[in-house]
């Protein structure tokens, strides 16, 4: 596995409860979802605002995309909450 150089972007509430908008990371994640498992397992705030049981959105290099996502160096990953419109 190789080592990966990401940019974190969070969105609305969950900007909120980890208390910053992006972080940089150095990951061997493959995907998305081995992604989100690295930050789970950092605990609070993480394990709340992106549990399992939580709808968050994903996008990978402003594309949607879902935790099947692979991830090249450099890439940004953004992760916020579903947008509702009225």
């Amino acid at each position: 596995m190789s080592v990966k150089n990401i940019q974190l972007r969070y969105f609305a509430s969950i900007r909120e409860a980890i208390g910053r908008g992006s972080e940089s990371m150095q990951t061997d994640a493959a995907d998305v979802g081995a992604l989100r498992n690295a930050l789970l397992a950092r605990g609070e705030p993480y394990a709340t605002c992106l549990a399992r049981g939580r709808a968050v959105r994903i996008a990978v290099n402003q594309t949607m995309g879902d935790e099947d996502a692979m991830l090249e160096d450099g890439a940004e990953i953004a992760f916020f909450p579903p947008v509702t419109g009225g």
